[in-house]
């Protein structure tokens, strides 16, 4: 068995088109493909859109009991299925479900949560998926996003092990990274698992019951459940990116000034100006293997649940500590500013 990477992922939302028109518009993803009931997808409207290396299809339901239609009722707009590239899916399959995995039928084993992993094995030529119809012509895109960098999920309190362990051997994944996360009263724990090529990386986040409730149980609530949080798209020119994207319209958190007076001190010299991270709120880090450069975006969904990242990596392998606490504190002040009078959710 070997898990390639991940081949795309499956959002299902309450308006395909409206997605599709957002993430074109703001991240210059570019439709491809479009497939419903005329192609084969009962029940269903699907868009198949790419950005770089990066795939999505946005799937709406049109019949009540379909399964997208009843994510969106129970979760919203979300990620339900992570699909996997794998050397050869029946053999891959048939070994997943040997070591514990429930089998769904059709390459399909359950995840965490509502979550599903789909297995695709493509053997070269153009990316294609069942039932989806590609367009013969498509603009360009923008060139700033290259491949999913990682993916984290939320799960309830107790849960973090296990699923970090379901992970490492079932998929066999190693766990890669683990922190415990203080901001103010707040606590959460987080792991990391990552495939042996180092393709698929995921984060896996719990709260600390002991602590103050905060973003984490926001977000198990708001979700109905666990759920992917965040996806981080990899750029190899995160400045421009995310000076592009905020020109279209995205909100990226704010980080304070004093972050970034302290960044020589932290730092071995840092690769970009300091000056152009101060402007646009980019953090940075570093591990053993080099620096790494992050920041979120403002929550786009109306529940304050998915949100994006964007990541530049200068040889950096995992994820700096000094980072994940800026980034979670940089959310808190985006929900506290919301829960104001006045505020977004006003």
């Amino acid at each position: 068995m070997r898990i390639l990477g991940v081949d795309h992922l499956e959002f299902y939302v309450g308006d395909a088109r409206q997605t599709a028109y957002f993430l074109c518009a703001a991240f210059g993803f570019r439709i491809r493909g479009q497939g419903g009931p005329q192609t084969g997808l009962s029940g269903q409207r699907s868009l198949l859109l790419r950005h770089g290396d990066i795939h999505v299809v946005l799937t709406t339901g049109l019949e009540p009991d379909h399964p997208a239609t009843e994510y969106v009722s129970r979760h919203g707009d979300g990620v339900a299925i992570i699909a996997l590239a794998v050397d050869d899916v029946q053999n891959t399959y048939t070994e997943l479900v040997a070591k514990g995995a429930t089998g769904l039928g059709e390459g399909r084993v359950a995840g965490f949560g509502d979550v599903i992993h789909r297995l695709v094995q493509r053997d070269g030529g153009p990316f294609t998926l069942p039932g989806i119809e590609l367009s013969e012509d498509s603009e360009p895109d923008d060139g700033l996003l290259e491949v999913i960098d990682h993916l984290a999920f939320c799960v309830p309190a107790g849960e973090l092990a296990t699923t970090s362990k379901y992970y490492q051997d079932v998929f066999g994944f190693d766990e890669i990274f683990e922190e415990y996360i203080e901001v103010g009263s707040q606590g959460m724990d987080s792991r990391v698992v990552q495939s042996g090529n180092h393709a698929v990386t995921f984060t896996i986040i719990e709260p600390d019951p002991m602590r103050t409730p905060g973003q984490i149980d926001d977000f198990l609530s708001w979700h109905a459940g666990a759920g992917v949080q965040h996806i981080a798209f990899r750029t190899s020119d995160i400045i421009r990116a995310v000076q592009t994207f905020a020109d279209r319209g995205v909100g990226f958190l704010s980080t304070p000034a004093s972050y970034y007076d302290a960044l020589s001190e932290r730092l071995t010299p840092v690769d970009v100006p300091i000056e152009a991270l101060r402007k646009h709120s980019v953090l940075v880090d570093e591990d053993h293997w080099g620096q790494m450069y992050q920041i979120f975006t403002q929550s786009m969904h109306i529940r304050r649940t998915l949100f994006l990242e964007l990541i530049e990596r200068h040889g950096a392998l995992t994820f700096g500590t000094s980072n994940i606490k800026a980034l979670y504190a940089a959310k808190e002040r985006e929900l506290a500013a919301a829960a104001e009078p006045g505020g977004k959710d006003a």
